[in-house]
């Protein structure tokens, strides 16, 4: 009946009277046996107007980047329908909700368009909601149309009124949180005075600086909370909002801070201003010990301590919560217990054999939670690699450093790449070197594998086929693209969906690759060998159908745009060519070669955009091809196909 059109609900009706006799496959079936007619015929009746309230009622199904389309217009037509079913209603239950629904027909019919300005106190849908809203009980449906007068009065900028009747519809259930907090807007203080002097009792100060404090200042609603009710869970949840806005977003990562100039400078002492201010409040209200839970607020000061690089005192708050903590709660046992380990380890000045063996059960502990060998329930876990990393660094040990933060050393460097090998090989391993690869984001498959592909890209392939038989895992993905092909215009996504007679895992690559090479040494077929390594080494770049092949979870250092290899080889099948169409062929893509070369050296990295690329210089393999090539059919192709060289052929006639 949710998804059904008003047309949907008519056949389920007419089927249950006995006038439809089948009702469509998709359709959903009820037993009428035993039904009251009454009462179906209540229901009924109330879902076909409520169908019809969703034209207007029901926002609009579409993509975040869809522009919103004018919201339609509520029908005027449905306001004596909804009006003489709700006057005629007998039902209570049926009654309600037709209250509720002609209440926010006049929201968003707006009966009062001529006065944008002010509230209209004879308004359809003031008058409609004060006569009958002590006729009805107060429950979900009443304060969902209780909501649509709140939106009515903050759309005619009484926000003081508004606001209140938000609190109430906040406070009511769970359900009507989210769109009541979103709703409320706090103008000016004199708006926000009045809104207060709304409030019938010390709870509903509470609710209303509760809703402030979420959304404008928390630091002043949990003062006024506090002298009202420090043991409210309102109080709470507002201090959790307070650290939630004070933590960084990744907590202890390693970062390289850059000079400040001057506003940011003055940005920093505003924020340390503020931040001093937080920690005064709840380190005054922990240290009173009156709260609901005072270790909450012991924790959370210490907390607030802690990233405030406050050490000293932050321990003092988390020995204080450690002795007020229920004991049966695996929650906020296990976070204090990760908050002291961030603590324990930022307070270190220097990592030694025997403080790593203080750190192995910790930081145990703390990867089992990232990695869900330990669930607890609600606990957001963290990490404290940055701050162990940075230690390291300073001790001259990138090693470990780069085990807990994967930007420390160069992959490009075969040594280190060695030592992380030589490190996960190690028969005799440390509890604590065990520990510490844990945290280090490669496996050794994916370090082999790394080593290969750099060697492809030095031409050392009987060493590369090597280790790449040691990358067992990795070196068995399937290529998408046939490597040893060419195409005049790169196009990835045609050479991938080609049929292809033979699949190429990067090891049956690597040996083809070796097998070719041997072939050209030998003088076998001197053209076509060339020509297949110059393809093979020009589709494992960037550029490539097989970039996949340097796509490993490491390739750091790898050139892999690199097009001096690739050049090599179209040259050299071009030396060994027998026919101009060949030669032509060869030229045109040693130009690719040329050009690439123009896009590395104009834009670098690895992640180039050539789309919008101001026109690259022809250079000298474009004039080679017209001057010696002119008269081939392959000339003719490229001249069709080749923007580039077609503006280059017609700017020199």
């Amino acid at each position: 009946m949710l998804s059904a059109d008003k047309g949907g609900i008519d056949s389920v009706y007419n089927y249950i009277t006995g006038k439809l006799h089948a009702l469509k496959q998709d359709t959903l079936h009820i037993n009428v046996a035993g039904l009251d007619k009454n009462k179906i015929a209540n229901l009924f009746n109330y879902l076909k107007l409520a169908k019809g309230c969703e034209i207007f009622a029901v926002g609009e199904d579409r993509g975040w980047y869809d522009a919103p389309k004018p919201p339609p217009s509520a029908p005027k037509s449905l306001e004596n329908s909804l009006s003489t079913a709700f006057t005629n209603s007998k039902d209570a239950f049926v009654k309600e909700r037709l209250w509720f629904q002609l209440t926010r027909y006049y929201f968003f019919n707006d009966d009062t368009a001529s006065s944008k300005t002010q509230v209209n106190t004879r308004a359809k849908i003031l008058t409609l909601f004060d006569k009958y809203k002590s006729a009805f009980p107060q429950n979900l449906t009443y304060y969902r149309t209780l909501g649509y007068v709140a939106g009515y009065y903050r759309r005619k900028g009484d926000f003081a009124l508004s606001n209140y009747f938000y609190s109430r519809c906040y406070d009511f259930s769970f359900e009507m949180k989210i769109p009541s907090k979103f709703s409320f807007r706090a103008q000016q203080e004199a708006d926000w005075r009045e809104t207060l002097a709304l409030a019938k009792n010390n709870e509903e100060k509470i609710t209303l600086w509760h809703m402030l404090g979420m959304e404008y200042d928390p630091v002043r609603a949990i003062k006024e909370i506090a002298a009202l009710n420090p043991r409210t869970d309102k109080m709470d949840l507002l201090l959790s909002r307070l650290v939630n806005i004070r933590e960084p977003g990744d907590n202890g990562e390693y970062s390289i801070s850059h000079p400040l100039n001057e506003q940011e400078m003055q940005a920093e002492k505003d924020n340390d201003k503020s931040a001093r201010k937080e920690i005064r409040l709840v380190d005054s209200l922990a240290k009173k010990g009156n709260t609901a839970k005072p270790y909450f607020w012991n924790i959370a000061a210490g907390y607030l301590h802690y990233l405030h690089k406050d050490y000293a005192d932050a321990g003092k708050f988390y020995a204080a919560a450690k002795s007020q903590m229920p004991a049966n709660d695996k929650l906020i046992m296990a976070q204090y217990k990760m908050l002291a380990i961030f603590l324990d380890v930022n307070r270190l000045k220097r990592i030694d054999a025997q403080t790593e063996a203080k750190l192995v059960e910790p930081l145990n502990w703390l990867k089992d939670l990232q990695d869900g060998k330990v669930h607890i329930d609600k606990l957001r876990p963290g990490l404290c690699s940055g701050t162990i990393a940075r230690i390291y660094l300073n001790q001259h040990d990138s090693l470990k450093a780069e085990c807990f933060i994967d930007t420390i050393v160069s992959y490009a460097n075969n040594n280190w790449v060695q030592k992380f090998i030589d490190l996960m090989n190690k028969s005799n391993k440390t509890p604590f070197e065990k520990t510490v690869l844990r945290y280090y984001p490669h496996t050794l498959d994916e370090l082999y594998y790394h080593q290969a592909a750099s060697l492809v890209y030095d031409e050392n392939i009987d060493k590369a086929i090597a280790l790449m038989g040691k990358a067992i895992k990795t070196s068995k993905d399937t290529l998408p693209g046939n490597p040893f092909n060419a195409r005049l215009n790169d196009c990835h996504d045609c050479d991938h969906a080609a049929h292809q007679k033979q699949k190429f895992t990067a090891l049956t690559f690597l040996k083809t690759l070796q097998k070719i090479k041997a072939d050209l040494a030998a003088g076998t077929d001197s053209y076509r060998h060339a020509w297949l390594l110059a393809n093979a080494y020009y589709n494992i770049t960037y550029y490539g159908n097989a970039r996949q092949f340097y796509e490993d979870d490491v390739f750091k250092g790898i050139d892999i745009n690199a097009q001096k290899i690739p050049e090599k080889y179209y040259l050299l099948a071009r030396k060994y060519a027998q026919t101009d169409e060949q030669k032509a062929k060869c030229t045109f893509m040693a130009s690719k070669c040329e050009r690439n070369e123009y896009y590395n050296n104009t834009f670098g990295g690895g992640s180039l955009n050539t789309d919008d690329a101001p026109m690259p210089p022809a250079g000298k393999y474009f004039k080679e091809l017209k001057e010696n090539y002119a008269q081939t059919a392959y000339y003719k192709e490229v001249l069709h196909e080749c923007g580039y060289f077609k503006s280059f052929v017609d700017a020199k006639n």
